[in-house]
């Protein structure tokens, strides 16, 4: 039955209408409470409709008695929406052997070295991405893997794995100590937390963003391969593993180990036109305060204080003091802008077994990185044998379905060889 509106219900000091009485009536007894038994069953029902959104919301795994998964954190130093993120979530979800969770900045970080964020507010906003969790972080790469491993985002305590990649860049040599995106892999073995950085060779006006989508499935034996590792607690311990991907990485050789090289990109310094500001100018237009803040702190100190004018069509600031001299003093501040882009040299060392030398050949670079970027040999002869027996299981996944015929032809064609060597 229907409730009354406020239009139907009588005036004050009238009678009852009977129609209406056998209504309220009706109503008063539908609202009388259920016997026992049907509130506890109501009552289990709706804790049960109350509990299950909960249990879709928080990344413990499902109790069905199936083994967890291990988590896996990625981060990008190109950002939430770059291709080389996005190939990488895709690789590892279609895989399913893991549980993919993203911390990562909310726009382009290159650069930024080991820099972190303080006395800042941080802000974590979720983003939809297709079977995997995550947030974008107003930080740095670093400031990503530090939030996520903090507790302070996620449910879990760590992850098996922290991911940096894939990023557009060979992040070879001494590029290690401005890379974003190899700090954040640093950060997470500081914490103990066993890391990978992934980097395609990207080459302007010839790389593509389906290179990524080769990219991650061309690296994820190695991932898989680490991840069964660490299961077993037999993983390389003390390192981070930078690997390179060359620019070709639907037609790499394979992995290769390596050592750090000592490359090292030309840094190029251009001038910029004050009539076509930069990004960094036209952020500071926009936030007028924060220019002035800055002003104030280069501000003369006086004892009656000082009033300054700043005039934007002129190279001159006038500062106003009432000083001892008592008179107005005028100071010259040329303000001129740049900006530093990194430019590709040629490396003369002709090393094969160096980083980006094994890149240009078209192998996949595995270089083994301390903290302090230096391969030790402690760590250099355990990950040259986890490494070799990678790829031997592989070689041995790719060559079980050969047939019998096929073999017999290979041999075939051996013996048809061995004269012709003599």
């Amino acid at each position: 039955m229907e409730p009354t509106s406020g239009e139907d219900a009588p005036k004050r000091g009238n009678p009852l209408p009977s129609a209406l009485v056998s209504n309220l009536q009706s109503v008063l007894a539908a609202r009388r409470p259920p016997p026992a038994e049907e509130v506890s069953t109501a009552a289990a029902a709706g804790e049960a409709e109350v509990e299950a959104p909960a249990a879709e919301a928080s990344d413990a795994p499902p109790d069905d008695g199936s083994p967890a998964r291990p988590v896996v954190l990625l981060t990008c130093a190109g950002g939430i929406r770059s291709a080389g993120l996005a190939a990488l979530v895709d690789a590892l979800v279609a895989g399913g052997r893991c549980d993919v969770h993203v911390c990562a900045p909310e726009s382009d970080k290159p650069a930024c070295g080991h820099s972190i964020t303080i006395r800042e507010t941080i802000t974590a906003t979720s983003v939809d991405f297709a079977g995997a969790k995550a947030f974008e972080i107003s930080g740095t790469p670093v400031d990503c893997i530090s939030l996520a491993l903090s507790g302070r985002l996620f449910a879990w305590s760590a992850p098996a794995l922290v991911i940096s990649g894939i990023n557009a860049g060979s992040n070879c040599g001494y590029e290690m100590f401005h890379s974003s995106a190899i700090a954040a892999a640093r950060e997470a073995l500081l914490y103990g937390v066993p890391s990978i950085a992934i980097s395609l060779n990207w080459k302007k006006d010839e790389s593509k963003d389906s290179d990524f989508k080769d990219a991650a499935q061309a690296c994820l034996p190695l991932i898989n391969a680490a991840l069964a590792d660490i299961e077993k607690g037999t993983f390389l311990k003390g390192c981070l593993l930078n690997i390179g991907v060359p620019s070709a990485p639907s037609a790499n050789k394979g992995f290769k180990l390596t050592k750090q090289s000592g490359y090292s990109p030309a840094q190029s310094w251009q001038a910029v036109s004050a009539s076509r500001p930069s990004s960094a100018v036209h952020f500071m237009g926009m936030h007028q305060s924060l220019g002035i803040q800055l002003a104030q702190l280069g501000k003369d100190a006086s004892a009656a204080g000082a009033a300054r004018r700043v005039s934007a069509q002129r190279k001159t600031v006038e500062v106003e003091s009432v000083a001892a001299s008592g008179k107005q003093e005028v100071r010259e501040v040329v303000k001129k802008l740049f900006r530093a882009e990194f430019v590709e040299k040629q490396y003369q060392d002709l090393n094969e077994d160096i980083d980006l030398r094994a890149m240009e050949n078209g192998f996949i670079s595995v270089a083994p990185l301390n903290v302090h970027g230096q391969v030790e040999p402690e760590i250099g002869a355990p990950a040259s044998d986890w490494l070799l027996a990678v790829v031997s299981l592989e070689k041995e996944k790719e060559a079980a379905p050969a047939t019998a015929d096929q073999q017999d032809a290979s041999v075939a064609a051996e013996e048809k060889e061995a004269p012709s060597a003599t």
